[in-house]
């Protein structure tokens, strides 16, 4: 009971990192079914995360350790969940290194994104009547295992309606009705995608409205949004060698975008300083497409940097700069509150607080006394 919290939820991220590791032993190109187990330990690992990631703030109310540190360390885990979840995702439905990967991608990263910078703006975070964290990961669990209990994710190509039993309405066309379980998936997270980020951006400019402020000027916050998902698209259209053989490293690698823009933003709203528009992580993405695409039109022969080391070197140039903007925030933090991050340094004792907070009720009443 005296494991620090910031430690629950890294433990609680780690069954993720176990599944994503099985996962990808036995479906490298996520277009292959897995052995029954394999779908069952992702249900598990992520029922573990769901748990350990609600228990984290329990732990710090109990121990008395809830602070900044904290809330930027769970959501910064969130943030890479994120991208992993999507590709473990992609894994289980076999929907492959293709633009449906893609799509899955844009709108998980969307979602965090914009109520992140909901929370920015208003000072409270909003999750909205369907909650990812809670409803979307119970649906997810569910999915995975009953994926198992079928004996794979061919089982999601099939045709939804014809799968029912329903029988083919007169007024529904053959294609409508043909669609398989995985396009049904993506027509809902639209839906849902449209919802939540209309919500979010409905309620920051009410609240900005109440509170007498300009209701249009954080909508600015969302163009490095558009940037990301302009970019992205562009780079894999004008390189589809990179979309059907690389959609792995390149979608960590804008996994690792998104969550360097949110853990940004988290640290905005916790210092109080201005919105962070800029990420140094999309400048070689923007070099990429300018590149691919003066080759496209005829400025020189073929891109002056090959895909796969682009590719990779795009992703080891994000787990560098995010791995040392996260420990940089860490370090200063604990060194600022003199505290530790993935142990307790100072345990509360319960006896002592009170003793502490009674010598300090004396002092302020003697010191009272003297003023008087």
């Amino acid at each position: 009971m005296s494991m620090a919290p910031n430690a629950i939820t890294l433990t609680g991220f780690m069954f993720v990192v176990i599944n994503f590791i099985t996962v990808m032993w036995y479906n490298p190109n996520l277009d292959t079914d897995c052995p029954p187990w394999v779908y069952a330990s992702c249900a598990i690992g992520l029922f573990l995360y769901q748990t350990f990631d609600a228990v984290d703030g329990m732990q710090a109310r109990r121990t008395k350790q809830s602070g900044p540190l904290g809330e930027l360390f769970d959501h910064s885990v969130d943030a890479c969940n994120t991208g992993l979840g999507v590709l473990i995702f992609a894994a289980a439905m076999n929907l492959g290194q293709s633009w449906s990967t893609i799509l899955g991608l844009f709108g998980s990263t969307m979602t965090f994104y914009v109520q992140t910078w909901d929370e920015y703006y208003t000072q409270v975070l909003t999750l909205g009547v369907v909650s990812g964290p809670v409803e979307g990961v119970l649906t997810l669990c569910l999915v995975y295992a009953f994926t198992a209990y079928v004996g794979g994710g061919s089982f999601w190509h099939r045709p939804m309606l014809e799968t029912f039993g329903v029988s083919k309405p007169s007024f529904l066309s053959q294609k409508i009705y043909e669609m398989p379980f995985t396009q049904c998936y993506l027509v809902y997270g639209a839906i849902m995608l449209i919802f939540a980020t209309g919500s979010s951006i409905w309620h920051v400019m009410q609240v900005r409205r109440q509170r007498g402020q300009d209701p249009l000027a954080p909508l600015y916050g969302l163009l490095p949004l558009a940037l990301i998902w302009t970019l992205v698209p562009a780079y894999l259209y004008l390189n589809p060698a990179v979309l059907g053989n690389y959609t792995i490293p390149f979608g960590i690698y804008v996994g690792l975008i998104n969550a360097y823009s949110v853990g940004r933003m988290i640290v905005g709203h916790l210092v109080q300083s201005g919105f962070p528009y800029q990420n140094i992580l999309l400048y070689p993405l923007a070099l990429g497409v300018l590149d691919s695409a003066g080759s496209a039109v005829g400025l020189w022969s073929t891109p002056l940097v090959g895909q796969t080391q682009f590719v990779f070197g795009c992703l080891g140039l994000a787990v560098g700069i995010y791995g040392s903007f996260v420990f940089d925030v860490i370090t200063t933090i604990c060194d600022y509150i003199d505290i530790w991050c993935l142990t307790i340094k100072y345990p509360f004792v319960e006896e002592t607080e009170r003793k502490v907070g009674s010598t300090t009720k004396a002092q302020v009443e003697g010191a009272s006394k003297k003023m008087n």
